[in-house]
């Protein structure tokens, strides 16, 4: 069985034109009328005005009043008042005696009949109009006195039929209709033209259908925690989420909308890319405190109206990325160990084979007590746990690559030294990529070395307190132009890898400013680059999102 169809509501569109053809047909119709009645009155004003115009005339001619006086005064004044409604172009005059006896009419039967109408006013010597039926039909008529001396002798009534008056005002209600008509037509014809060019922008949607999509988006904007970023032609924000805000560290409260995207306080690059006319793809940029992977993408329509920005967090990724770059470095190192302990091993059981036990004892214990040289230096250097196994990680990683990696005298980084507010994984993020930096810089020189530098200075753990941590390396070392290029994000002088390269520096400084320290870089004393972190022993900050990554 099949269900009726309901017939899809029209289009808003459709009905902003059903609605404007309709109070354009109200508006003109309203406005013919009020023009016709207003024009119909003008008329009978005009009438009045010209039939006491004639009647004055009439009451002032002299051969009127010789007329009145003699025996018979209808024989004189019929005729002429004959000729004064030809004339004059007035339906009738009439000339009675002061009684209201007509001396004169169209119609020589009513002569000496009484007059139809009021003739009190002009009977005490004022002249009036009025609009009355009489003999003839409706008509606006006329009625003034005719003095003498002071006395009123008779009285004449001009006047022009209603009828009339109806028929010279066709004309201008033909002409009137016909502005009406050619007015809604012109009206009729730009409201099509408006609401096709609205049709066109609302897609043929209706109201309904207009505030679900308009619900749909809110909704989606609020739900979606990827960041969402809409700029106008101008580069200005024409919209922002919820997830926009949060990643970017736009406050809540903050009316951003129609602000340039240079006035949001984003990092110089993050800025660049929303300012550039290409399109992004999968960028990493850098803010404050967090990895942000960007796409833009132009909004086009036959010129360029704006541009979409998507942001997505990967801050936890790239701390993951990191760690597991790290954990791949220390399982290199333990299987390149784990190869020259097999050789090591080889060669202690030849040696008892071959019956020199002693040899053998000897070139053992020299490997063991080598180790743990190493490892006593480190922690008798740096006694803090994390620190200490970074350290350890990274000198088998440099040992693996030619690199040697000495951490010097002057360190001294005892346990418990630092404050709960510092956390591991900022040092890790800090003091790893800056070794890892500086053994590729290295890597290759004569007499390849990375020395590393970790002390408290000042009180520990209290105000004024400072974790000074310093990384040289016997690198080419770093252009002083390029100081400060050196920790943007994309910046290298190294061939880009299968994950790009430019990121290890940028987040360094990234961590660093977190904490509220200092990062620089000089000339190291033997030749190469010397990066410093200072970092403020006192300071209680946020947890730490990033580690990994090189440059």
């Amino acid at each position: 069985m099949r269900l009726p169809s309901v017939p899809r509501p029209r289009s808003l569109a459709g009905q902003l034109f059903a609605m404007q053809a309709v109070l354009i047909a109200v508006v003109v119709a309203g406005y013919a009328l009020f023009t016709y009645v207003n024009d119909q009155r003008q008329a009978e004003d005009a009438a009045a005005r010209h039939a006491t115009a004639v009647a004055r005339s009439i009451a002032d001619s002299p051969s009127v009043r010789s007329a009145i006086h003699t025996a018979d005064p209808t024989l004189r004044l019929q005729p002429y008042a004959l000729q004064v409604m030809r004339d004059a172009d007035v339906d009738f005059v009439t000339i009675m005696n002061p009684s209201g006896i007509r001396w004169t009419h169209p119609e020589e039967k009513q002569i000496g009949k009484h007059f139809l109408g009021r003739i009190g006013p002009a009977q005490h010597g004022h002249t009036f109009t009025e609009t009355y039926t009489g003999t003839l039909g409706p008509s606006v008529r006329a009625v003034t006195p005719v003095e003498e001396n002071g006395r009123v002798i008779g009285l004449v009534s001009a006047g022009i039929k209603v009828e009339a008056i109806s028929k010279r005002g066709q004309g201008q209600v033909t002409a009137l209709l016909a502005v009406a008509g050619g007015a809604l037509l012109l009206g009729a014809v730009g409201t099509y033209v408006v609401n096709a060019r609205l049709r066109r922008h609302t897609h043929g949607m209706n109201a309904t259908e207009l505030s679900q999509v308009h619900d749909y988006h809110e909704a989606t904007l609020h739900a979606v925690r990827e960041g969402l970023l809409m700029l106008d032609g101008q580069y200005r924000v024409a919209l922002i989420n919820d997830g926009g805000r949060e990643l970017l560290g736009v406050p809540a409260e903050a009316d951003v909308i129609g602000t340039s995207v240079a006035g949001l306080g984003l990092p110089a690059p993050l800025t660049g890319a929303l300012l550039a006319s290409e399109p992004r793809v999968d960028e990493v940029h850098l803010t404050a405190d967090r990895v942000l992977v960007v796409n833009t993408s132009p909004v086009s329509g036959g010129e360029r109206r704006g541009t979409v920005v998507t942001l997505r967090d990967v801050t936890e990724l790239q701390s993951l990325m990191g760690e597991l770059d790290s954990e791949r470095g220390f399982t290199q190192a333990l299987r390149s160990q784990a190869h020259e302990a097999a050789n090591r091993l080889h060669t202690v059981v030849s040696l008892i084979e071959l019956g020199r036990a002693e040899e053998a004892v000897d070139f053992a214990t020299a490997e063991l007590e080598l180790a743990q040289a190493l490892t006593d230096q480190v922690v008798a250097a740096v006694s803090e746990p994390v620190l200490a196994a970074l350290l350890l990680g990274k000198t088998a990683q440099a040992n693996e690559r030619g690199v040697e990696l000495v951490v010097s005298e002057d360190s001294r980084l005892d346990d418990g030294v630092l404050p709960p507010g510092l956390p591991a994984r900022d040092l890790v993020t800090i003091l790893g990529n800056l070794i890892d930096n500086a053994v590729d810089a290295a890597q290759g020189s004569v007499g390849a070395r990375v020395t590393v530098t970790a002390y408290a200075e000042g009180g520990a753990g209290g105000a004024g307190g400072e974790l000074v941590l310093r990384v040289a390396d016997t690198g080419s070392g770093v252009d002083p132009a390029h100081a400060e290029l050196v920790f943007q994000r994309g910046f290298t002088t190294k061939p880009a890898g299968p994950d790009g390269r430019g990121l290890g520096l940028a987040l360094v400084r990234q961590a660093v400013h977190r904490q509220q320290g200092t990062l620089t870089v000089a000339e190291a004393d033997g030749g190469g680059a010397e990066f410093e972190v200072r970092l403020p022993l006192h300071t209680t900050v946020g947890p730490s999102p990033v580690s990994g990554g090189d440059v």
